[in-house]
C-alpha cells in the first residue's frame, strides 16, 4: 500500500485532483468575461483562509477551493478589457496552454545540454524579435523574467564592457545618463551595480541636443566615468520614444554604449503604422523588450538583445566543474544563461514561440496595431468631452487625461470606486511639466479585446 504521505505518489486522488485542476485552468482560459478582481487586507485574507500550512497538509481539494472562492478574487486580473492601468497584459489563450506545457514539462532551460529541444525553439521566437529591431546580422538575445533583469543584464554587461577597454576601471565608481522619464528600473539597477546615475530632467522625449548638453556639464572626472546611456523606446508613463537616432550619433561619437529600454514599447516595433517612430533603434548595443507586455505572454517574459552578444558572454558566463562535463558536439549549444544575470531559468520564451508558430505574425501586428488604435479612439472622445481634456497627444498605446476640476484625491476616489465594484482599473498618475506635478489619468491599452464600449463606459464614470 502506498504512503499516502509520499510527494511524489501517483494515485486515484492526485489524478482527480489533476483533472479538478485542468478542469479550472480550462474554465479560466476560455472565460470571456474574466472577473476583474478586488485586493483584500492580510488580516481579512487571514480571517477567511486560516492556516494552510500544516504538519499532515489540508487536502488539495480544499486548498483548492480556497483559491477559487477567496484568493483568486483578490488578485486583479491583468488580462481583463477594463484593466487599463500601469502596463497590464493579455496574454494570448495559446500562449497561457503552452505555459501549462512548461510547468508540466519541467525543463531547466539554463544549459542546451538539458533544454536543447526548448531553446531551440525560444531561439525561434527570439530571432523574430531581433528582425523586428533592424540590428545587424550577428546580434541576438536571451529571455528574462522581465524588463528589470534584463535591464540589469545589459548594464553589467556594458559597464564590465566599459573596464575591459581601460582596465584602470575596475576599481572605478561608473556613471550612467538617463532622462527623468526613465522606468524605475533603471535607477534600481544602477544602484545595484554600484553605478552614479545623472538625470536628464524632463519627462518628455530625450534630445540629441539635450544629452549632448548634458555630456558637455560633466567634469573630465565624470566623462572618464560615464560608461552607458539609457533611452527608453515608450516610457511606461506616457509611451515616448526618445530621440533614438540622436542619441545613438552622441553615443558612438563618445564611445559610450547604447541601451534601449523598450520593455513595454518595444512590442510597436511590430506596428507598420508607428515602426518609423524608433529610427535608431538598429543602432543599440543593447534593447530590453518584455514580451509578457505587448506580446501576449504570460508573466514572467522579458529579452535583452545585444548588437554583439559575445560582450554579454563575456560580462555573464559562469564557470564550474560541475557544468563543463560533456564533450559531445550535440551538447554544446546555445546556453541562455551566458548572457543575462540568472543561472537557473524556466524555458519562459516557449509560450510566446508555440503562440507566435500557432496564429502567425501578421496576427500579432494586427493586434498590436488595436492598441494603437484604442489610444487614438479613446483620445478623440476625450477631446469631444466638455468634461475632460487631453493632457498630451497620446504616445503609442498610452493616453494621459484629465477630468476638468477635479483635484489628486478625487482620482484616487474614483479608481478605488471602480475597482471595488469589479467594473475597471484604471489609475491616476502624475504628469510633469515645467517643474510642476498633476495628478491626471492614464490608459494604457495592450488588450484588443478592449472595446468602444469600455471606453464610453470608464469615460462617463468620472461625469
Amino acid at each position: 500500500m502506498k504512503d499516502k504521505h509520499k510527494l511524489h505518489n501517483i494515485d486515484i486522488d492526485l489524478i482527480e485532483m489533476t483533472l479538478d485542476i485542468m478542469k479550472y485552468a480550462i474554465g479560466r482560459i476560455t472565460d470571456t468575461n474574466p472577473t476583474l478582481g478586488h485586493f483584500q487586507s492580510e488580516e481579512k485574507l487571514r480571517e477567511l483562509v486560516g492556516e494552510t500550512i500544516t504538519e499532515d497538509g489540508i487536502g488539495g481539494e480544499v486548498a483548492l477551493d480556497k483559491w477559487k472562492k477567496i484568493l483568486a478574487p483578490a488578485c486583479a486580473s491583468i488580462d481583463h478589457p477594463r484593466h487599463l492601468a500601469f502596463v497590464s497584459a493579455a496574454p494570448s489563450r495559446a500562449a497561457i496552454m503552452f505555459d501549462l506545457i512548461v510547468s508540466a514539462s519541467s525543463i531547466h532551460g539554463a544549459y542546451w545540454l538539458e533544454g536543447a529541444g526548448a531553446i531551440f525553439a525560444e531561439n525561434q521566437a527570439m530571432e523574430w524579435l531581433v528582425s523586428l529591431t533592424g540590428m545587424p546580422k550577428g546580434a541576438f538575445g536571451v529571455f528574462t523574467s522581465g524588463g528589470t533583469s534584463a535591464n540589469l543584464s545589459a548594464i553589467v554587461t556594458a559597464r564590465e564592457n566599459w573596464r575591459k577597454k581601460d582596465p584602470s576601471n575596475i576599481n572605478r565608481k561608473g556613471l550612467i545618463l538617463t532622462s527623468a522619464g526613465a522606468h524605475s528600473s533603471v535607477k534600481a539597477m544602477a544602484k545595484v551595480t554600484d553605478a552614479e546615475i545623472l538625470i536628464i530632467e524632463s519627462e518628455d522625449r530625450m534630445e540629441k541636443d539635450a544629452l549632448e548638453k548634458a555630456i558637455q556639464n560633466l567634469s573630465k572626472e565624470q566623462k572618464d566615468r560615464l560608461f552607458a546611456v539609457v533611452a527608453t523606446g515608450g516610457t511606461t508613463n506616457a509611451g515616448i520614444i526618445d530621440d533614438l537616432a540622436g542619441i545613438a550619433d552622441i553615443c558612438e561619437k563618445e564611445n559610450i554604449w547604447f541601451h534601449v529600454d523598450g520593455a513595454y514599447g518595444g512590442g510597436a516595433l511590430a506596428a507598420d503604422s508607428v515602426r518609423h517612430l524608433f529610427n535608431g533603434i538598429e543602432r543599440a548595443d543593447s534593447f530590453t523588450i518584455d514580451p509578457h507586455k505587448w506580446l501576449f505572454s504570460p508573466y514572467d517574459c522579458g529579452a535583452i538583445i545585444y548588437k554583439n552578444p559575445e560582450l554579454a558572454k563575456e560580462a555573464h558566463s559562469q564557470h564550474g566543474s560541475y557544468l563543463e562535463i560533456f564533450d559531445d558536439p550535440g551538447a554544446r549549444g546555445f546556453n541562455p544563461s551566458d548572457y543575462q544575470t540568472s543561472l537557473t531559468r524556466r524555458v519562459r520564451g516557449l509560450p510566446l514561440w508555440f503562440s507566435l508558430a500557432m496564429h502567425g505574425t501578421k496576427v500579432y501586428k494586427k493586434s498590436i496595431e488595436r492598441g494603437l488604435e484604442l489610444a487614438q479612439i479613446a483620445a478623440k472622445k476625450i477631446t469631444d468631452s466638455e468634461h475632460l481634456e487631453l493632457v498630451r497627444e497620446p504616445g503609442l498605446s498610452c493616453v494621459l487625461f484629465r477630468r476638468k476640476g477635479w483635484d489628486p484625491q478625487e482620482y484616487r476616489n474614483w479608481t478605488y470606486e471602480n475597482l471595488k465594484k469589479g467594473f475597471a482599473f484604471v489609475t491616476p498618475t502624475k504628469w510633469t511639466q515645467n517643474g510642476n506635478a498633476e495628478t491626471v489619468a492614464r490608459f494604457c491599452f495592450i488588450n484588443p479585446d478592449t472595446t468602444e464600449k469600455d471606453i464610453d463606459l470608464i469615460l462617463e464614470s468620472m461625469i
